[in-house]
């Protein structure tokens, strides 16, 4: 997992912020990534479009496909680079549990 950027960064937008949640809803252009990052919180992912994830991770890079309302959640801890692999723009919800 490189530490260089030469990505446009994704857009996040803070919902919501107070005891119990942090709602964050990302805006990513193609080729966009959000930079290496630790989750301190456990967290679910909502996508609003069909998201063609690109996760990079110490272990390695793997692709992630998801439609539109699907989600997925994991635990706090989790390091990695998040990037839009398709050629649209590409928008989800993070919902980060306090």
């Amino acid at each position: 997992m490189s530490q260089y950027r030469a990505r446009p960064p994704a857009i996040p937008t803070l919902l919501l912020d107070d005891e119990v949640v942090r709602i964050t809803r990302w805006d990513f252009e193609p080729g966009a990534d959000t930079g290496v990052h630790t989750h301190g919180l456990g967290y679910v992912v909502v996508p609003m479009t069909d998201c063609e994830f690109l996760i990079e991770e110490k272990d390695g890079d793997r692709r992630v496909d998801l439609a539109a309302g699907a989600a997925y959640r994991r635990d706090a801890g989790v390091e990695h680079n998040v990037v839009n692999a398709g050629g649209k723009p590409m928008s989800f919800i993070e919902i980060e549990y306090k």
